[in-house]
């Protein structure tokens, strides 16, 4: 069960490096941020304004915004995967004992 959070995370920062390319080098042709730009990095945007900002000001260099931006895609992703399977399990587990004593 351990290994599903992990991998939804390894992908979620593979699509956040996707995303993120993809709007950094089309930003002339979009005039703006790729669409969608927002929703594929929720998770890191997330991490960056409630846990990153109050711990260094705006003035921290590109490559590690970057990597705190992946960081935090792979542990909201991950850590909300894992909250979500313990959630089912324990519904499963709810619900099974219950149909059996009708």
């Amino acid at each position: 069960m351990c290994k599903i959070p992990l991998i939804c995370g390894v992908i979620s920062v593979v699509i956040g490096a996707v995303a993120f390319t993809l709007s950094w080098n089309l930003w002339e042709v979009f005039n703006g941020p790729l669409p969608g730009y927002q929703i594929f990095l929720f998770p890191g945007n997330l991490s960056l304004i409630y846990f990153w900002h109050p711990l260094f000001t705006e003035e921290v260099n590109f490559w590690p915004k970057l990597v705190m931006l992946l960081f935090g895609q792979f542990s909201v992703v991950t850590i909300m995967t894992f909250v979500l399977l313990k959630f089912i399990a324990s519904l499963r587990s709810c619900i099974a004992p219950c149909s059996l004593n009708k």
